[in-house]
C-alpha cells in the first residue's frame, strides 16, 4: 500500500489540470479498504487511553491514520465528484493538493505504527466519516459544510490535547508527527471555508446561516467546546461560525 500511495503522490503533484468538463466516470460510492480491515458504527469503537504502555498509543495512531485515510478519499471525491459543476480550475487543483497532504499523513502515520510494530487494518475502525461523505455526496454546499468546516475543523480542536498528552507520557515522535499534522489540517480547513465562502457568494447565501442550517441537517454528532480559536480563526473560520453551536461559551478557548 505505501509505494503506492507514494506513486500516486507523485503523479498528483505533477499531474496538470487541463479541463474540468471531461467525461469522468463518477467516483465508488465507497472506497477500497485492505482485506483485513474492520468497520464498526462510530459508537463501537472503544475509546483508547493514552499511557506509556504501547497498546493505547498504538490504537490512538491507528484511529487517526483511519482518519486521514478517509481524508484522502474525501478530498479525491471532492475533486471528481462535482466535476459536472464547472468550477473554477483552482477548485479541482486545492482538492487534488489536499489529497496530497493527506496522504503523506497517513504514511507518516503508518511510518509511526511500524515503528511500534503495529500497521494500519490491525485494529477496527469507525465508518462514520464515510457516513457522512455518503450523505453528502448530492449537494458541494452541504459537503463543504460537513466535511472540512465540521470534520477537519474538530481535529484543530482535539489534537493540542492529544499531542501534550504523548508528550507527557514520553511519546515526542508521535507527538511530533500530529503536530506537523495539525499545523497542515489548518490549511484544509482554509481551503473548505474558501470554497464554501465562494459558493454561497453565488446563490446570495449567508455563510454563517447556511453553515448552521446544514449542520444542523447533516450532522449528527456533537459540537461541543473548548474550540481551538486561533487555529479556526488562522483558517479564517470565524466565531461567528461556531459560537451559536456552543453549549457554553464560557469554556470556548481563545488562544489554546
Amino acid at each position: 500500500m505505501k509505494k503506492r500511495m507514494q506513486h500516486v503522490i507523485l503523479l498528483l503533484r505533477g499531474a496538470p489540470i487541463t479541463s474540468p468538463n471531461l467525461a469522468t466516470p463518477r467516483p465508488p460510492d465507497r472506497p477500497a479498504r485492505p482485506v483485513k480491515s474492520t468497520r464498526l458504527p462510530p459508537r463501537g469503537v472503544p475509546r483508547r487511553r493514552i499511557t506509556a504502555g504501547s497498546a493505547g498509543r498504538i490504537a490512538l495512531l491507528h484511529d487517526i491514520a483511519h482518519i486521514e485515510l478517509n481524508a484522502i478519499d474525501l478530498a479525491l471525491d471532492m475533486a471528481c465528484r462535482f466535476i459536472g459543476q464547472a468550477l473554477p480550475k483552482d477548485f479541482y487543483s486545492d482538492w487534488l493538493g489536499v489529497a496530497v497532504d493527506e496522504s503523506r499523513h497517513f504514511l507518516m502515520l503508518s511510518d509511526r505504527l511500524a515503528q511500534l510494530s503495529a500497521a494500519y487494518g490491525d485494529l477496527p475502525a469507525h465508518d462514520g466519516l464515510w457516513q457522512a461523505a455518503d450523505a453528502t455526496k448530492h449537494d458541494l454546499l452541504a459537503r463543504l459544510a460537513i466535511a472540512p468546516l465540521v470534520l477537519e475543523a474538530r481535529g484543530l480542536d482535539v489534537t493540542p490535547t492529544i499531542i501534550e498528552k504523548l508528550t507527557n507520557v514520553g511519546d515526542p515522535d508521535s507527538a511530533g508527527a500530529l503536530d506537523i499534522i495539525m499545523t497542515e489540517e489548518v490549511g484544509h480547513v482554509a481551503v473548505g471555508k474558501r470554497w464554501f465562502d465562494y459558493l454561497c457568494g453565488l446563490d446570495r447565501l449567508d455563510p454563517v446561516s447556511s453553515w448552521h442550517r446544514l449542520v444542523t441537517q447533516y450532522f449528527h454528532g456533537d459540537l461541543k467546546p473548548p474550540f481551538y480559536i486561533a487555529a479556526r480563526r488562522a483558517a479564517k473560520f470565524s466565531s461567528a461560525f461556531n459560537g451559536p453551536l456552543a453549549e457554553r461559551v464560557d469554556l470556548v478557548a481563545p488562544n489554546r
